[in-house]
């Protein structure tokens, strides 16, 4: 059996960034993170996009806005020091007709108040910077960036392991969560666990982790997949950058985009379908139970019944590469089907509130010896060590 002073559960960033900084501030205190794959960032960090966030979608105040400014500062601080490679290389908000101009100037407003460095330009600025894109005015947000999370990942398990007295336990799936004495005691695939305080890190299943811990979740995981394709290399001078479009305000996706990747290829998409599992990364996984969970959550009930025709319009794009393709044409009207390739797909962890709202922010709750990260939506792998830190306080006032 081993012992720890702390036990994280879960090895994507956010779990990592937890430890990285617990090692840094309290460097006596055994850490081990426990994580139910064969390897780190196997979900949800690993399928990122690999965009550094600037904060500037984010409602001032919110835990979001704070973190993403403080925590993009702190990763690339991070990957300064330690080698990563990393660009700061902008990114346009494209609005393609009069409608869309009061959603943007929201926008820009809010990344004012963010202190986020953005311009409103026109049109023709737009094609100076992208000149294969479609728009009447844009924001302009020279300071978003791009980065390999998954690398970044490498970087903190290797600091953590540095050290010393900790470890990363693979194919640790965590099963049973319960007290004795003064103990917490975690039952996993690889033995049991005694420690003296818990982190829940679990992306996909962070609920059940949080119902395991003895805690009520106040909100429920629905897993949403995101469909993505990739440019084939003739077709990359379509994209000097990042290209979005104004995101629906009344829903938490960005819509499908462009994304330059720091390996030098460009991603398009993602959509937003309800996955048939919480791992269910192909179209036809079904993951009967997890299925089941969602669609009898009166949460996503009250959720679809307010945006079906969204979700029709997504579902439909996900089974039509047509579809997809027309989407992408309204940012830039040059792409055709031949210039796309399947790349894997994502899979969000939505926070579905009972009242069928989707939580837009990040959602931290605990007990005296468990904090449970509940809900670290995008863009928490930007904010991820600035997370870990606010995790590290609050674990700091336990000890």
């Amino acid at each position: 059996m081993r012992e720890a002073d702390v036990a994280i559960v879960g090895a994507g960033i956010i779990g990592l960034a937890t430890a990285y900084q617990l090692t840094r501030k309290f460097p006596r205190l055994r850490v081990v993170i426990l994580e139910k794959e064969a390897g780190l960032a196997f979900h949800q960090t690993g399928r990122n996009s690999g965009v550094l966030h600037s904060g500037i979608y984010y409602k001032p105040g919110s835990l979001k806005a704070v973190n993403c400014r403080e925590g993009k500062r702190a990763m690339q601080d991070f990957c300064a020091a330690e080698g990563v490679p990393y660009e700061i290389c902008g990114k346009v908000i494209v609005a393609l007709s009069p409608d869309e101009l009061p959603a943007l100037e929201m926008i820009f407003d809010r990344g004012q108040a963010n202190g986020v460095k953005c311009t409103m330009i026109d049109g023709a600025r737009l094609r100076e910077l992208e000149p294969h894109a479609a728009g009447i005015r844009a924001i302009h947000v020279p300071e978003t960036g791009i980065v390999d999370y998954r690398t970044v990942c490498d970087r903190l398990a290797r600091r953590i392991r540095e050290a010393g007295g900790n470890d990363i336990v693979f194919s640790a799936h965590v099963r049973e969560i319960w007290r004795r004495g003064g103990h917490m005691m975690l039952g996993t695939g690889a033995g049991e666990i005694a420690t003296r305080f818990v982190v829940n890190c679990a992306g996909l299943h962070s609920d059940r982790v949080t119902a395991l811990s003895g805690q009520r979740p106040e909100v429920k995981i629905v897993p949403f997949r995101g469909d993505y394709y990739e440019l084939t290399e003739d077709a990359h001078h379509f994209v000097k950058n990042l290209i979005y479009p104004v995101p629906d305000p009344a829903f938490p996706f960005l819509g499908v985009h462009f994304t330059r990747r720091i390996s030098g290829s460009v991603e398009c998409g993602p959509n937003a379908v309800l996955a048939f599992g919480r791992e269910a990364y192909r179209k036809a996984s079904v993951n009967p139970r997890d299925l089941f969970d969602s669609l009898t959550y009166s949460g996503f009930i009250k959720l679809a019944a307010r945006y079906w025709r969204i979700g029709s319009a997504e579902m439909w794009r996900s089974l039509s590469k047509a579809a997809f393709v027309k989407a992408l044409q309204r940012l830039v009207p040059e792409i055709r089907s031949e210039h796309l390739m399947p790349a894997p797909a994502g899979i969000r962890a939505q926070a579905i509130a009972p009242n069928g709202a989707m939580v837009d922010d990040f959602l931290i709750q605990g007990t005296d010896r468990v904090v449970n990260v509940c809900n670290a939506p995008s863009p928490a792998a930007t904010a991820s060590l600035n997370i870990g830190m606010l995790i590290t306080d609050a674990l700091a006032k336990r000890f």
